[in-house]
Parts: C-alpha cells; structure tokens; sequence
C-alpha cells in the first residue's frame, strides 16, 4: 500500500509561559490536509483517536516547528512514542541552511506573497473564549499555508525570505517527501 505525507499543525489549549512541558499543554484542535484524499480535516480533542491512525500511515508528516512543537504536544495523547514518526520540518531545514529560525509568517510573506491569518496566541484565546470556528478556521488556514509553502518549494526548488538586503533564496530538495513512500516499518501503537 503507497503511503502519502500529511500536513498538520495544532493549537494548543496554554502557552509555554503558563505551561512549559509540551505534552501538557492540550490540544483545543489539530487540522492536516491528507496527500493521500486531497482533504483537509480538523479534530477536536476528543477526536484525536481518529487522528493517529492517519499519521501512524503517512509517508511523512510535514510542518512548520512540526518536530519540536505538534509532535511534541500530540505525545501527551499518543500511547506510544511520538518519535516513530517521519517527519519533515520546514523550520527545521530554514534553520539549518541559514543558521537561524524564521517565522512561518516571515517565510510565508516573502515567498507566497501571504500572511498568516493570526498568531498562536490568538488562537489560545479563541479556545478560552469558546470561538470555535474561529479557532477552526485559524488552524485550517495555517495547514493550507504551509502546504502552500511546501509545494512551491518542491516545485520551485526554493523559497524565501526577506533581510535588509532584500529577498533572499533558500535552496529546497523537497521532491522526496512527496515521492518516497518511507515504507520503513513503523510499530502500530493503537489497535487499528
């Protein structure tokens, strides 16, 4: 069975400053966009059991700080170790080509001509205010951004930022994450 990428990113219920260990900080939503359907999809918390089995069987799982933050928040609901999965972080690659990180938005901006729609602490707000759809819409936006950003750098093979220069290029070789099936066998941790 071809296996696909999924694009996620989550907002969290805390902060940092009110929470500083990742896997306390609860997730209000968690939004992906599936390679596999060509569908966005957005869970509540109470529905992330469905969630899992959909990033148990991507090829990879591609974000924005997907790493050290999504993956990081999800291991305080996922059974198993959060670490199994492949993943691929755009920030990640950003910081290792220029030395440091770029927001999502900077990047975003210089590349695609776009803005996020919000930032985090918006959407921590949103969810102690009960703004469900607009926390829903944050969220889904900020997937369909950084989907947007990934695929204009698979097929542009780079993608931007802006300094006191001007607009600088990040080389990309990002073709791989779409094509590589990243069949590796990965130990299922729920009974699916």
């Amino acid at each position: 069975m071809k296996k696909f990428p999924v694009v996620l990113d989550l907002e969290t219920k805390h902060s940092f400053r009110e929470v500083p260990d990742p896997k306390k900080l609860g997730i209000s939503v968690a939004a992906i966009y599936d390679y596999k359907n060509g569908q966005s999809t957005i869970y509540e918390e109470k529905e992330l059991s469905r969630l899992f089995p959909i990033l148990e069987n991507a090829s990879y799982i591609i974000g924005y700080n997907v790493k050290s933050f999504d993956i990081a928040v999800l291991q305080g609901y996922y059974p198993g170790n959060v670490e199994v999965f492949h993943s691929f972080d755009i920030l990640e690659y950003i910081r290792e080509k220029i030395g440091y990180r770029l927001s999502l938005n900077d990047v975003v901006f210089a590349t695609l001509d776009k803005k996020k729609t919000g930032h985090g602490l918006a959407a921590i707000d949103f969810y102690k205010e009960g703004k469900w759809d607009e926390l829903k819409k944050y969220c889904l936006d900020d997937v369909a951004l950084t989907k947007e950003l990934f695929e204009y750098g698979v097929k542009n093979k780079e993608i931007f930022y802006l300094n006191e220069v001007g607009k600088i290029s990040i080389k990309t070789d990002w073709q791989k994450y779409l094509e590589e099936e990243n069949n590796s066998d990965m130990p299922l941790t729920l009974p699916f």
